[in-house]
């Protein structure tokens, strides 16, 4: 099964390591197209490719992590989502000055969904910094824990057997209104915070 990225930086590089893996291919894709991927796909080796951000968005399941002020325009101009399953790993904070974008009551992932219409959302991965998350998920004192919210629930079944697969433990929080603001960040209770599922003796 090969994955789509959307994205390139720190969160985007550590998902398509865990996929790697984990035995996934992924297309990695960002705003100034594949040739200036090069260099990250040989760096992440054999399964990695480079594509447009239209080869990553007709994957069954496509990665979002872009930095919120470029959102809007990462997700124009792509193929129609019917149903297609998007991760959405996004914070609503403009960096390097943190500053928080105005969502008018909702969370980030009610705002996400209105720019990918006809797809299934899953909120997923933005809890924790790209060096944990690309780090060994799984560890003689647990699974690294990973919510997902969203309000399909055969999609949050799909994204949890690949979360799974790569190791991890994940827990569904329900509806991304609800179970979303749980732990988005910032402001969410769960939000940075690194959990371990311990196995039970």
């Amino acid at each position: 099964m090969k994955l789509g990225i959307i994205g390139a930086g720190g969160i985007a590089q550590a998902i398509a390591k865990q996929a790697l893996r984990a035995g996934y291919e992924v297309v990695l894709s960002n705003s100034r197209g594949p040739d200036s991927l090069k260099a990250v796909v040989h760096s992440l080796g054999k399964g990695a490719n480079a594509g447009t951000k239209q080869e990553a968005a007709s994957q069954e399941v496509v990665f979002v992590s872009v930095p919120w002020p470029k959102l809007k325009d990462a997700l124009k101009d792509l193929p129609s989502w019917n149903g297609r399953i998007v991760v959405d790993t996004n914070n609503p904070i403009s960096a390097p000055d943190f500053k928080l974008a105005n969502l008018g009551g909702r969370t980030s992932s009610e705002v996400v969904q209105e720019l990918v219409p006809g797809a299934n959302l899953v909120k997923a991965m933005n809890t924790l910094p790209p060096e944990t998350l690309e780090s060994d998920a799984s560890q003689e004192s647990g699974q690294r824990v990973l919510f997902i919210s969203g309000e399909d629930v055969r999609s949050k079944q799909k994204v949890a057997g690949i979360f799974e697969r790569m190791g991890f433990a994940p827990i569904d929080l329900g509806g991304l209104a609800g179970g979303g603001s749980l732990y988005q960040f910032p402001g969410g209770p769960l939000a940075a915070q690194n959990l371990m599922r311990l196995p039970l003796r």
